[in-house]
């Protein structure tokens, strides 16, 4: 009798913290605000229909020049540019700057964050606002990834382009990666303490401190409307961004011209994969920057910007 009672009250403390667990996980995907036309009226920039919905963008420069279009990476949106556009007006570019899907103010659809999505999305953006190929595209991290993706599949719709520490090799992925890519334990972290993880994953990115505060108040902003985190989880499950060496190889043998930088202290992607993108892509242009981080272009702009161009505006190369 007692053994069956010590049973009964076993399965109800289970049922009890499984009830909890779930009205917590529940509580956490919907507490967050939908990102709608009012909070698209606070941000900057402009905004376009695609066929996934609504993407933030911003486009500056001379209306005829040669256009520089700037991928961000897995999680920062297009304020990652911030010192880096006027550079480039300033050089006589146009200049756009987007949002992923499920980033930033873009909206956040509940499908498959893999290649043909963010192939799909920057194809349809460049057609809807009309802009001529081919164009120069200067990805950073995973829109490194993007904008090599996008190389191959569209050869004639690029003439240069520019790998800032680009994704797209293996690397050793941290705790809360692999149990992100995990189901069900993946979701339910994420929606729980989401927030808190991807944020101290952003300080990873920098090497000075005394930067980290006005970036994180940028970033928090978009942070704070539903959907980022199932982006940033299908992302992490659907893109497969540890194996395209042999997309790479493809544009390497394209004969394009391409610039690779990296930050010799970047503490996200390796420095060590940088030889791995040169033996891809023989040809490139390699520039290391000593001493700075995986943001080395809002970090180090002083540095990044004149290298960026020289490269663009090189008839020759």
């Amino acid at each position: 009798m007692m053994v069956r009672s010590l049973r009964s009250t076993a399965l109800l403390i289970v049922i009890v913290i499984l009830a909890a667990l779930v009205a917590s996980y529940l509580y956490a995907i919907t507490s967050k605000p939908a990102l709608d036309d009012e909070a698209r009226q606070a941000a900057p920039g402009s905004f376009i229909r695609l066929s996934r919905g609504m993407v933030h963008y911003e486009m500056t420069g001379p209306e005829h020049a040669e256009t520089v279009v700037l991928i961000h990476g897995l999680a920062t949106p297009s304020f990652i540019w911030d010192h880096n556009v006027a550079a480039l007006v300033s050089a006589g570019f146009r200049v756009l700057r987007y949002d992923h899907y499920g980033r930033g103010f873009s909206d956040r659809p509940d499908v498959v964050y893999d290649r043909d999505l963010y192939d799909q999305q920057l194809v349809e953006l460049l057609q809807k606002l009309n802009v001529k190929p081919p164009v120069h595209l200067v990805g950073l991290s995973m829109g490194g990834a993007v904008a090599t993706i996008f190389t191959d599949r569209h050869p004639d719709m690029v003439a240069k382009l520019c790998l800032i520490a680009p994704a797209g090799f293996p690397i050793e992925e941290s705790l809360a990666v692999k149990l992100a890519k995990m189901p069900v334990i993946g979701d339910y972290l994420m929606a729980m303490i989401g927030d808190r993880i991807v944020l101290e994953g952003v300080k990873e990115a920098f090497v000075d401190p005394e930067k980290l505060p006005e970036f994180e108040e940028k970033f928090k902003v978009p942070l704070q409307y539903a959907g980022f985190q199932r982006a940033l989880l299908s992302t992490l499950r659907h893109m497969d961004m540890d194996n395209l060496s042999e997309t790479y190889q493809r544009v390497g043998k394209q004969q394009k011209p391409v610039l690779l930088l990296w930050g010799s202290k970047d503490q996200v992607l390796p420095f060590a994969n940088s030889e791995k993108v040169r033996e891809a892509i023989p040809q490139l242009v390699f520039r290391d920057v000593a001493g700075a981080g995986h943001n080395l272009n809002y970090e180090n702009p002083e540095i990044v910007n004149p290298v960026l161009y020289e490269f663009l505006s090189d008839r020759e190369s």
